[in-house]
C-alpha cells in the first residue's frame, strides 16, 4: 500500500481528476504511414525559398538560435532585442504593454514599434530578420481595453455556421493588426472529451467533426484564402492551430496524459487539424498535455513524423508556455529534445530566457542539435514571415491598417458579436414562458446580470478575466443592460436587483447566474456538480417559483453542468455559455416584437452533450452507456418547441459528503471554497506554471483562512496518519509572531511557525506538515472544521503559498510547529 492510498476515500475527491490509469495502446510512437496525408497549403514559392536561402547565408549561428526562441514580453525588454535577435515576443495572459494590463492600443503598438525596431537595429553586416509578435486573440483581440469579444468557442459550436466563424476570424484579425501585432495563438481544435478540464470552453465540440466544419473557416477568416489577395495581406494575421494534439482526452486535468490508442488519436483528437493544414495554418502549437505518457513538445514521431512529413506542414511548429521544460530530462532553460523532436520556437516565460538561449546556442555548436534541424526549425520560420510581408511592411506603425483604433469595438464588428450571441444560445426548457412581451414588468437578478467580466469568462483582459469592473469593457452591453434597453423599447418596465428581491410582484423575471471566470488548470473541477458549496442561484429560482413569478433561468458556463434542480425551478432554461462583450443578443431571443411573435428564433443546437447526473464526466455519443440529460445537437425552439418533466435531483451517493484532499494547488481552491483575508494583500506569483500559487503579505497583523463553504468532517483523518501540508515560500521573514491554525466554530486551534518561518531561506520553496492530530490536541472539533488552514501574524511577513493539501506524513504528537 502507498502513502497516498492510506488517505480516505473523501480526502481524494480531487483526485478524480486524474486520467485514466491504464491505456488501450501504451505506445507513445506514432506510425505515420496510418495517418491521413494532406495538401497542404500553400504551395511554396521559389521567390520566397529563393530568399529565404540568402537570409541563411548571412545569419550567424547566434542569429539562427534567436529565431528559435520567443520571450514574454514580461521578462524582455527591446534593448535585449537588439543584441540576442530573438526571432519573437509575445504578451501572456497577464502582460500588458509596461506592465499595464489596461494599456490603450496606441501603448500596444508603440510597443510593437520598439520591438520591430530592436529587430531591425545591426550594425554588423548580418540579415536584418523582423520580430513578429503573437497573442491569444482567442475570443477576438481579448487582450485590449474596448475590443469586440465573441462567444468562446463552446458556444460558437452551437451555431454550427462556417460563414460566421469566418467572419469572426476576419473582425479578429483586423482588431488584432490595428494594434501592430501579427500572429494569434487561435484557434483552439481540442476535442474534448472530460468536461472536468478547466479549458472546455475552448473546444467547439466534443465531437471531431464540428472542429473539422469549422477550421478551415476560422484559418480564412485569421489569414485570408490561399490563393487570393486576401491571404496574410495587413488586415489579417498569421494564424496558430493548437494544441497538437490530444490535449481534450487528458481525462478532465490541465496538462495531463491522454491515454488512448493512437487510432483514437487519430480519429477523435486529429478533428479539424487536416482542414487547418489545407486551409494554410501558418503555426502549430505543441500541447503542454502527453499522449501515453510522453509530452508532446518532445514527441516526435507526431511532431515530424506525422505533422510534418505525412500531413505536410511546412510552417513552424511553437510550444507553449514554458512547456518544454516538462518534456523528460529538459528544463525550462535547457531542451535541446524537444527542438530534436520537431519543436521549431520555444514559447518562454520568466528572467531565465538568457540561459536557454545560451544553452541551445552551446548546443547547436557542439552538435546535440545538429545543424540540418537547427537550419530547418530556421528555414520554417523565415519562411512564414515572408509570406506574412514582414520583411516588406516596414514598423508596424507604418502598415496599413495599424493605428486605425476606431476598428476596435466598432458598431459593424459589436454586430457580428451579437449575431454570434444569437446563434449559439441554446434553449434547454421553455415551458411556455418565452418569448417574454416587452411592454411586461419585468425583474431581472442575478449578480451576473450586469457582469460583463462574468459573461465574458476567461482570456478577457486579464488571464483568469476575474472580478474586473463593467469600465474595463467601455464598447460592451451587460446581459442587464441589453434586456433594459429591449423592454424600454417596447413600452414596458425593467428593474435590476441582484439578490431577487422584489416588492411588486414583477410579470416576469430573468434570473442571470453561473460560472465565475477562469481559464486552463484554474477552472479544472472534480465533478460536474453546479456550484456544490453555495445553491444562492437555487434558492433564487425557488423563491420565485413559490410566488408565482415565471422565471426565466440564463446560465453562463465554460461547460455543461448538472443543473437539474435549477431546471426544475425555472419556467425556461437557456444555455448561455460564455457570449462575450454583447449582452443584449440574449435580450434578442427572450423577447417578442410588436405584434407578439419571435424577433429572432432559438437556433443553438448542443455542442456538447448535457449531463443527468455530476458523475457523468465523459459524456460522447461514441462512449458505451450514452444516457445524457440532453443529447449532443438538442436545442428547442420557437418554431419546434418540447417538453422538460420533472428531473432527478440526488446526488450520487457519498457525493455531499465528499471533502477535498487539496485546499488549495495550482492555483485554486475547490468549488465554492474561498481564500479570505483580513490585513493582508493577496496576488498571483508563479511556482510551477503561470499564477499557480499565492502571494500573501502582510503590512501589520492580520490572517488568511482557506475557508470551505461549510464545516467539513476531518474527525477520520485526525487519527496520526494524516498531516496538514502547507508548501511554501517566505520573501519576507516576519517581524511578529506567526501560527498556523485550523479554525472550527468560532475557535481557532493554533501551532506556532514563526521561528521556522524566520529560519527559512528566503525565496526558496520547502515544506511544512503539521498532524492533524496537534489541532485535536488543541480543542478543534474535527467533525466541525470551517477552515482547515488560518495563516495568522502579528506583524509585517511576505510568503507565497503553493499547496495546501491533506497527506499521510506520520509524524510524532509533540512535532507540531516550532516545538
Amino acid at each position: 500500500m502507498t502513502a497516498l492510498s492510506r488517505i480516505s476515500l473523501s480526502a481524494l475527491c480531487i483526485g478524480l481528476l486524474a486520467a485514466p490509469l491504464a491505456a488501450q495502446q501504451p505506445s507513445s510512437t506514432a506510425r505515420p504511414d496510418i495517418w491521413p496525408a494532406v495538401k497542404a497549403m500553400p504551395q511554396r514559392d521559389p521567390a520566397i525559398e529563393r530568399r529565404i536561402d540568402v537570409l541563411m547565408k548571412g545569419m550567424s549561428l547566434e542569429d539562427k538560435v534567436g529565431q528559435l526562441i520567443q520571450v514574454d514580453i514580461g521578462s524582455i525588454e527591446p534593448a535585449d532585442v537588439r543584441t540576442a535577435k530573438i526571432g519573437s515576443v509575445l504578451n501572456g495572459g497577464n502582460s500588458g504593454p509596461y506592465g499595464d494590463e489596461y494599456a490603450s492600443p496606441a501603448k500596444w503598438l508603440r510597443l510593437a514599434d520598439e520591438f520591430y525596431d530592436a529587430s531591425m537595429a545591426r550594425t554588423d553586416q548580418g540579415p536584418k530578420i523582423p520580430i513578429i509578435w503573437g497573442t491569444d486573440s482567442v475570443h477576438g483581440n481579448n487582450n485590449i481595453v474596448g475590443a469586440t469579444l465573441f462567444p468562446h468557442n463552446i458556444g460558437l459550436g452551437a451555431a454550427r455556421d462556417r460563414d460566421l466563424i469566418r467572419e469572426i476570424g476576419r473582425v479578429t484579425a483586423l482588431e488584432t493588426a490595428a494594434a501592430g501585432l501579427d500572429w494569434t495563438f487561435a484557434p483552439t481544435l481540442a476535442v474534448v472529451q472530460d468536461d472536468r478540464w478547466g479549458r472546455t470552453y475552448e473546444s467547439y465540440s466534443e465531437e471531431p467533426q464540428v472542429a473539422a466544419d469549422y477550421a478551415g473557416a476560422m484559418i480564412e477568416g485569421v489569414q485570408g484564402k490561399v490563393g487570393t489577395k486576401e491571404f496574410l495581406a495587413p488586415n489579417h494575421l498569421i494564424a496558430t492551430t493548437k494544441h497538437f494534439l490530444g490535449d481534450g482526452g487528458t481525462g478532465g486535468r490541465d496538462q495531463g496524459d491522454t491515454r488512448v490508442s493512437e487510432e483514437v488519436l487519430r480519429d477523435v483528437h486529429l478533428g479539424g487539424y487536416p482542414a487547418a493544414i489545407e486551409a494554410g495554418t501558418q503555426s502549430v502549437m505543441a500541447s503542454f498535455s502527453s499522449w501515453n505518457g510522453e509530452k508532446m513538445s518532445g514527441n516526435k514521431s507526431l511532431l515530424t513524423g506525422v505533422l510534418k512529413e505525412r500531413m505536410g506542414f511546412d510552417g513552424f511548429v511553437v510550444g507553449d508556455w514554458n512547456s518544454h521544460g516538462q518534456v523528460k530530462g529538459c528544463s525550462n532553460e535547457d531542451c535541446p529534445q524537444a527542438i530534436n523532436a520537431g519543436l521549431d520556437m520555444f514559447m518562454y516565460s520568466g528572467p531565465g530566457w538568457k540561459q536557454l538561449y545560451a544553452n541551445t546556442l552551446r548546443e547547436a555548436k557542439d552538435g546535440t542539435i545538429p545543424m540540418a534541424r537547427l537550419d530547418d526549425a530556421v528555414r520554417r520560420i523565415l519562411r512564414v514571415k515572408l509570406r506574412a510581408g514582414t520583411f516588406d511592411r516596414g514598423r508596424p506603425s507604418t502598415r496599413p491598417y495599424a493605428g486605425k483604433f476606431d476598428v476596435i469595438g466598432s458598431a459593424d464588428h459589436r454586430a457580428v458579436a451579437r449575431r454570434a450571441v444569437r446563434e449559439s444560445l441554446v434553449l434547454l426548457k421553455n415551458e411556455g414562458v418565452l418569448p417574454l412581451k416587452p411592454n411586461a414588468n419585468i425583474l431581472v437578478a442575478g449578480e451576473a446580470a450586469d457582469s460583463i467580466s462574468q459573461q465574458a469568462g476567461g482570456w478577457s483582459i486579464t488571464w483568469q478575466g476575474i472580478d474586473l469592473p463593467n469600465s474595463a469593457f467601455p464598447n460592451a452591453q451587460s446581459i442587464w443592460k441589453g434586456i433594459e434597453e429591449t423592454v424600454k423599447a417596447g413600452g414596458g418596465t425593467a428593474s435590476y436587483a441582484p439578490d431577487g428581491r422584489f416588492t411588486t410582484k414583477p410579470d416576469a423575471a430573468i434570473v442571470v447566474f453561473g460560472e465565475k471566470p477562469y481559464a486552463e488548470f484554474k477552472g479544472d473541477i472534480p465533478n460536474l456538480e453546479y456550484s456544490p458549496g453555495d445553491k444562492r442561484d437555487l434558492e433564487m429560482l425557488r423563491r420565485f417559483q413559490a410566488a408565482g413569478v415565471p422565471v426565466v433561468a440564463v446560465f453562463l458556463s465554460g461547460r455543461p453542468l448538472w443543473v437539474n434542480a435549477e431546471l426544475n425551478a425555472s419556467d425556461a432554461f437557456v444555455a448561455a455559455f460564455l457570449p462575450g462583450s454583447e449582452g443584449g443578443g440574449v435580450a434578442d431571443l427572450l423577447f417578442a416584437g410588436a405584434d407578439g411573435k419571435p424577433r429572432h428564433d432559438f437556433r443553438g443546437r448542443l455542442s456538447f452533450s448535457w449531463p443527468k447526473r455530476p458523475d457523468q464526466y465523459v459524456l460522447n455519443r461514441r462512449d458505451p452507456g450514452y444516457d445524457p440529460l440532453f443529447p449532443f445537437g438538442y436545442g428547442l425552439s420557437y418554431a419546434q418547441p418540447g417538453k422538460v418533466g420533472r428531473l432527478d435531483e440526488a446526488r450520487p451517493a457519498g457525493m455531499a459528503e465528499a471533502t477535498p484532499g487539496t485546499f488549495y494547488g495550482r492555483g485554486q481552491t475547490p468549488p465554492g471554497w474561498a481564500i479570505e483575508a483580513e490585513g493582508v494583500r493577496q496576488s498571483g506569483v508563479d511556482r510551477r506554471a503561470q499564477e499557480d500559487s499565492r502571494r500573501l503579505t502582510w503590512a501589520g497583523a492580520g490572517k488568511v483562512a482557506f475557508a470551505a463553504p461549510r464545516p467539513v468532517d476531518l474527525s477520520r483523518e485526525s487519527n496520526g496518519e494524516i498531516s496538514l501540508i502547507i508548501e511554501y515560500r517566505v520573501d519576507a521573514k516576519p517581524s511578529g509572531t506567526v501560527t498556523a491554525g485550523l479554525l472550527s466554530g468560532d475557535k481557532a486551534a493554533e501551532v506556532p511557525v514563526t521561528k521556522l518561518l524566520a529560519a527559512a531561506k528566503p525565496g526558496e520553496w520547502t515544506r511544512l506538515a503539521i498532524p492533524l492530530q496537534c489541532f485535536a490536541a488543541r480543542g478543534a472539533d474535527m467533525r466541525q472544521v470551517a477552515a482547515p488552514l488560518v495563516l495568522r501574524s502579528t506583524g509585517a511577513l511576505d510568503l507565497a503559498v503553493s499547496d495546501v493539501r491533506l497527506d499521510y506524513v506520520s509524524m510524532p504528537m509533540g512535532q507540531c510547529g516550532d516545538q
